[in-house]
């Protein structure tokens, strides 16, 4: 993935410095707000008149829809949007499409004076390591269900993310970060209240005019300041949160279900419609096996099928590796949905996108089959996601192999949208995120794939109607249950994946994580994209903005936006399913602040002891997620930590390889940057040891469940024997 990605960065700076003038706009530069009484004639809030658009999220960018299911739609004008080096600002269309914001990305916005750690500190809010003050009487960040009167659980950070100089931002362009600990419930408005602010000499902040005139009830009537009257102040004040109190309050609603994961829904409907299955959900595989080619195929050892040929070169686990091709209709509006390629719309307020008649994918497949095969064995088939902007053939690896062991066999397609073919797409679109639309918009075009791939495996009229995988007259495939696993990426997408897949009902989702606005500047592949970003928008307030703004629609194609019904509430004809989910203490890739989010969100429970004394950076490890109380556990969701151990000098014996100079891993730092000491926990981690391989192995099945591992100790990785 890096040679991709460095060559590209290389052309798409080399774009800018030829098309931009050295004259260009400076970062902090932002739309001045409009005068007058109305909301909806002014393009920026200006309760926060740091940036247009803050804060984010916020209902002032809404407009009332009695069509969609929250009532609103999102209603950006585009002269608020940020513009990139080259003055072009960002088309909100497909922003605007939606009925609410992201259940999971940051809430974000700019307070002068509580703009440096010792001001944060000061005021003393919740954070990472203390979510629960956020649920205290007096936590000065405050973000209330409005539709319950709870108050959620979140935590604040100041954006410390480092530019291409590797400096953090000056404080006049430092970002305030709310996360919430777990995502947001759908549909619901949500009220943000921040109160008893100080500065970096304990002062209390006061509020900025335009919010002082509203607590205050100064100035002209309006709409808005109905709406705080009836529907933000009395209910902060039944929280416990006083108006004269205030620096900043204001209310935003989440997406709705229909929102979020609708186009998915339709277009995976649809596509099973293509092959006569009227019933997505129901269990029985109707209709059609989807078209497929053979483009190749190797066995270890003869007589070979027909269109096979020998090799000697495949690994002594694996009978055959067949690759080809599936058929799949492509919903977007180029033919074969390449690179780049979008949804198509009616209108500027149509939700759902129009297919294109006749237009198709040919996705492509991989698949190993087992050495057992060639004895007469029978295995169940199982869907493989990728690393980041990776392909197909990460399914040639040895903990898959492995698999084997538990009687699966693994095929993969690549995650369009984010695979290797999309690194120029994807690296183009950071030079003008008008074109970002085209990375979720693919993604989901992706989960089609997946469901198509599936298909042919389960459907006897699918792959098992192939002799390359027949052996002797059978199939090899044991046809009655699919299930996923997926790494990295391939965890991230493959959340999503699971919550709308009918035809499988228990996945494993290694290195997991999800939210890209949380992930990025979090993650050590992140520097080589952020050489095109930075440079494309390169005031640090925006981006901070962006990464938010841009998750609204990434939503879509990755976990975040499907959290909600991974394990539970399952979507319209999606049966419930089963997850377990691993981790790498101190990813260097995938932060485990997110993994801790998604389990929260979905349910899941940790296994214990998770990890030693003094290895987790906070008092209270894993707030918030219970634990398992006894094996084997047959629950919805897990959760198992790996441990590498802690930073330690490398073995100088003439004979150990170490990485660096440097043995083990810290854990995952506070601040919003990647952890890059030590060696990186993210592979090979704890689910490829072959304790962890027998464990998802067994999760894997048709009654599958997680057994006791680690031997009462915390699980260790290769290289890590406990203190």
């Amino acid at each position: 993935m890096r040679k991709w990605v460095g060559c590209f960065v290389i052309v798409a700076c080399t774009w800018l410095a030829a098309a931009v003038p050295a004259e260009a706009r400076p970062g902090g530069e932002h739309h001045a707000p409009r005068s007058g009484a109305a909301p909806v004639h002014q393009p920026c809030d200006p309760i926060d008149p740091s940036l247009c658009l803050l804060p984010w999220p916020d209902d002032f960018f809404t407009r009332a829809d009695p069509s969609t299911a929250t009532g609103l739609r999102l209603d950006v004008d585009p002269s608020a949007t940020p513009r990139n080096a080259a003055g072009a600002p960002i088309d909100p269309t497909d922003w605007n499409r939606l009925d609410g914001f992201s259940p999971g990305s940051p809430i974000v916005t700019h307070v002068p004076g509580m703009d440096n750690p010792q001001a944060f500190a000061n005021t003393d809010p919740p954070t990472n390591t203390d979510i629960a003050r956020s649920l205290d009487r007096d936590s000065p960040i405050v973000v209330i269900d409005a539709t319950t009167g709870r108050r959620w659980p979140v935590w604040a950070e100041l954006d410390r993310s480092v530019d291409l100089n590797g400096d953090p931002p000056p404080p006049a362009r430092t970002a305030l970060i709310i996360r919430p600990a777990r995502n947001l419930a759908e549909g619901h408005r949500y009220i943000v209240a921040l109160r008893d602010l100080k500065d970096a000499g304990g002062n209390v902040l006061r509020a900025q005019p335009a919010f002082a005139d509203l607590a205050g009830g100064h100035g002209r009537p309006s709409a808005r300041r109905l709406h705080y009257l009836r529907h933000v102040f009395p209910q902060l004040q039944r929280a416990g949160v006083s108006r004269r109190s205030l620096y900043l309050a204001w209310d935003f609603t989440v997406a709705s279900r229909q929102s979020l994961t609708g186009t998915a829904l339709f277009l995976r409907d649809d596509a099973l419609a293509k092959l006569g299955d009227a019933t997505p959900g129901d269990g029985v595989v109707q209709g059609r096996a989807p078209s497929f080619t053979i483009d190749s195929c190797s066995v270890a050892a003869g007589p070979a099928p027909a269109g096979c040929t020998t090799s000697s070169t495949l690994d002594p686990r694996v009978y055959a590796h067949v690759e080809g091709h599936v058929t799949v209709p492509c919903y977007l509006d180029e033919p074969g949905c390449p690179p780049g390629a979008r949804f198509a719309y009616a209108g500027p307020d149509a939700t759902l996108p129009t297919p294109v008649p006749g237009n198709v994918i040919s996705a492509n497949f991989q698949c190993n089959i087992p050495i057992g095969a060639k004895s007469g064995k029978a295995f169940r088939p199982l869907l493989n996601g990728h690393g980041l902007f990776g392909s197909a053939d990460q399914v040639n690896s040895g903990s898959l192999y492995a698999l084997a062991d538990s009687g699966l066999m693994a095929c993969a397609t690549d995650e369009i949208g984010m695979a290797e073919e999309d690194v120029p797409n994807a690296a183009g679109a950071l030079t003008n995120l008008s074109a970002f639309p085209s990375l979720p918009d693919r993604l989901q075009q992706g989960l089609i794939d997946f469901v198509y791939l599936g298909r042919d495996l389960i459907n006897p009229g699918g792959f098992c109607s192939s002799a390359v995988f027949r052996v002797g007259g059978k199939c090899v495939i044991d046809t009655s249950q699919l299930f996923y696993d997926g790494g990295s990426q391939g965890a991230i997408f493959g959340g999503a994946l699971t919550a709308i897949e009918p035809d499988f009902t228990r996945a494993a989702l290694n290195v997991a994580g999800m939210d890209y606005a949380l992930l990025l500047t979090r993650s050590s592949d992140f520097p080589e994209f952020a050489q095109i970003l930075y440079r494309a928008y390169p005031d640090p307030l925006e981006r901070m903005l962006l990464f938010s703004f841009i998750q609204d629609l990434w939503d879509h194609g990755e976990t975040d936006g499907y959290a909600q019904h991974l394990t539970r509430d399952p979507l319209p004809g999606t049966p419930v399913h089963s997850v377990l989910m691993t981790v790498a203490l101190g990813d260097h890739q995938v932060t485990n602040w997110a993994s801790e989010i998604e389990a929260r969100t979905i349910g899941a429970r940790l296994r214990e002891p998770v990890v030693d004394p003094g290895r987790y950076p906070g008092p209270v490890p894993y707030w918030g997620i219970p634990r398992i109380a006894a094996f084997p556990f047959t629950g919805r969701a897990a959760m198992v930590v790996g441990d590498l151990g802690p930073l330690r000098p490398c073995p100088n014996d003439g004979v150990t390889a170490c990485e660096g100079p440097l043995a083990g891993t810290p854990p995952p730092p506070l601040d919003n940057n990647p952890n890059t000491l030590g060696v990186d926990p993210h592979g090979p981690d704890w689910a490829q040891s072959p304790e962890g391989e027998a464990a998802i192995g067994q999760w894997l099945q048709p009654d599958g469940f997680l057994p006791a591992v680690c031997d009462g100790h915390p699980c260790y990785m290769a290289g890590w024997n406990g203190p």
